[in-house]
């Protein structure tokens, strides 16, 4: 099958890449080869990239390497029918491979959507893996439902954000912990009651049925004490206490984030009915990636996000 294109002919693109050790520090912009695109994926310029905590562990053998797993760009090329040159589409790629944060990455056509309406390239970027992390935290693995009540750990940071609207649109109270300059956005995102942690003792607070945890920490290590027995501990943080939830009859997890097109649409869907507010903490064009991650190290109450194209 013939490709629709809409590049120039194969040559070289800049990227940023991380080199051994694997630090903040070893980041650096280089010239490499654009990527080709087999039968099922879809090549895509990049316009905005996303950045996720910690994202830089990679093993030294596989150095130098290219961080960066959520993108929002415009169809290049496509191997496959259903991308149109030019449309604007996002989405979060695989983790074993190498990252977007590019002038062009070769993605999946399965871990694509179209950007939702009313989005910046940015925008678009920064929403697939904290939404795609709270709506499985929320539903696949906590199984919430409706009339439960639920704790959420980080309610105004990257994840939780979002695991507070999916709650609430859910139509669960929710309870959030957040740090004190952040209560006010919990509040804004829709939660029930928020925490700030840093001054109140959360486990005072009437059990809850679901502990979703996106912070960590001495909250996740305490969270045992406000489930109810059976309750569900799941984090996406870091692994829990296992001895302490088994032995308290609580089932407890840590799991992580799947690209799931399905997951995709549905939030995508949400967003355009301005059902889903994204947050977007700050953005740095792709020359300056070293600092855009140590920014990210001090936190935030959205998604650091690296621009490749400039938006009019």
């Amino acid at each position: 099958m013939a490709m629709a294109t809409d590049t120039p002919d194969p040559g070289m693109m800049r990227a940023v890449r991380v080199h051994p050790p694997g630090s903040v520090g070893d980041l650096s912009v280089d010239e490499v080869p654009i990527p080709t695109v087999s039968g099922d994926e879809v090549l895509v310029r990049v316009h905005a990239a996303a950045l996720t905590r910690d994202e830089l562990g990679w093993p030294v053998d596989r150095l130098p390497a290219i961080p960066s797993y959520e993108l929002s760009g415009t169809v290049a090329e496509a191997g496959i029918s259903g991308f149109e040159p030019g449309v604007a589409v996002c989405g979060m790629t695989d983790f074993e491979k190498d990252g977007v944060a590019a002038e062009y990455a070769a993605v999946a056509g399965d871990q694509l959507v179209p950007v939702p309406g009313g989005l910046t390239h940015a925008d678009a970027a920064a929403f697939p893996l904290p939404a795609l992390s709270a709506m499985q935290g929320l539903f696949d693995h906590g199984r919430l439902t409706g009339n439960e009540r639920v704790l959420i750990h980080g309610g105004a940071g990257a994840v939780g954000a979002y695991a507070v609207q999916l709650a609430k649109l859910h139509g669960s109270y929710v309870i959030a912990t957040a740090s004190t300059s952040r209560v006010e956005m919990a509040r804004r995102l829709g939660a029930d009651e928020v925490i700030d942690h840093s001054q109140s003792d959360f486990t005072a607070i009437e059990p809850v049925d679901l502990v979703f945890d996106a912070a960590g920490g001495d909250r996740l290590r305490r969270s045992v004490d406000v489930l109810r027995p059976g309750g569900r501990l799941i984090s996406v943080a870091e692994d829990p206490p296992m001895e302490q939830a088994r032995r308290a009859g609580i089932e407890a997890k840590w799991y992580l984030v799947e690209s799931r097109r399905d997951q995709l649409v549905e939030l995508a869907s949400l967003i355009d009915q301005g059902r889903l507010r994204v947050e977007v903490h700050r953005t740095f064009p792709l020359t300056e990636a070293g600092e855009a991650f140590a920014q990210l190290e001090e936190g935030g109450t959205g998604k650091i996000v690296l621009t490749v194209v400039e938006e009019s």
